[in-house]
């Protein structure tokens, strides 16, 4: 039940579809594919389908409506704050709320199918915090152990405007002096990604940037811009919106945090002894 890969992405959720279908084949027999004239039957698709992956699939469903009739036995509510929470994860995860976006949308998976599983997620949760239980002194360890992981690395917050030529990074920079506005200049002008957005990169550490744009980057006073910076990916003109120092981690600050990973991995180790035991509880009878 890891909080990264509970979704089904894709190709399992089209299985789904497809081999649920096999269930609702009407009288009238219809075709999927031609080839010369040779078709190929919707029920030939669907037993292959279903003599593949179907009792994967059926399972996958017979678990999901078990804990969802356990959920509604026992009350468990899930409030729209709690989803928009694990949503915000989801973006961080992925790089952004657009990134995260277009992947769904590129899997043919709706924003509300999402959501309905995240809702699951939560409530499969809450279900299952009765059986886990972490420590202060787990917690410590965990802490002593991957403090490095916690603490706050140096980082700038940047925006750019990348063209090709230096004749162009020159006029840029004179219209900056004059007043214009980076943002727009960078619509306008920048030969990357980031220009619908402003030239905007967001923040990154040490590492993460071409040696001469990052050198630049680090050394500018929030607020500035640079003169052109010339990488491999051509001239940049740079502008620092925001620069914060490394910072030990601090226990009191991550704790929360800390008691969210630990308590994943306990709910991995337990999840298929826990849906067992509570499947076993339930009448269940396969027809496939």
């Amino acid at each position: 039940m890891n909080k990264k890969y509970i979704y089904w992405i894709g190709g399992a959720v089209l299985l789904v579809v497809l081999i649920v279908a096999v269930f609702n084949i009407g009288d009238k027999e219809s075709y999927v594919a031609s080839i010369n004239g040779k078709k190929i039957s919707e029920t030939e698709l669907n037993e292959l389908l279903v003599s593949q992956y179907g009792t994967d699939v059926l399972n996958s469903l017979i678990t999901e409506k078990v804990i969802e009739e356990e959920i509604e036995k026992q009350d468990i509510e899930v409030t729209q704050e709690e989803i928009d929470a694990e949503k915000e994860e989801y973006y961080e995860y992925y790089g952004g709320e657009e990134a995260f976006l277009e992947t769904l949308s590129y899997s043919g998976v709706s924003v509300e199918d999402f959501e309905s599983d995240l809702e699951l997620y939560i409530a499969t949760n809450k279900l299952m915090e009765d059986d886990i239980a972490i420590t202060e002194e787990e917690m410590e360890t965990y802490f002593e152990e991957n403090k490095d992981s916690f603490a706050q690395q140096e980082e700038v917050q940047a925006s750019h405007i990348l063209v090709e030529d230096l004749e162009t990074a020159n006029k840029i920079v004179e219209m900056l002096k004059a007043g214009e506005d980076f943002a727009e200049l960078a619509k306008e002008y920048s030969t990357d990604s980031s220009a619908e957005n402003g030239g905007e990169l967001g923040y990154f550490g040490k590492g993460e940037m071409v040696e001469a744009f990052e050198n630049a980057a680090f050394e500018m006073e929030v607020g500035n811009y640079s003169d052109p910076v010339e990488t491999e990916h051509g001239y940049h003109v740079i502008k620092v919106t925001d620069h914060t120092e490394a910072k030990e981690a601090v226990y009191e600050d991550v704790k929360d945090e800390i008691a969210d990973i630990l308590f994943d991995q306990k709910a991995d180790e337990i999840y298929t002894t826990w849906v067992n035991e509570l499947m076993a509880e339930y009448e269940i009878e396969s027809y496939l």
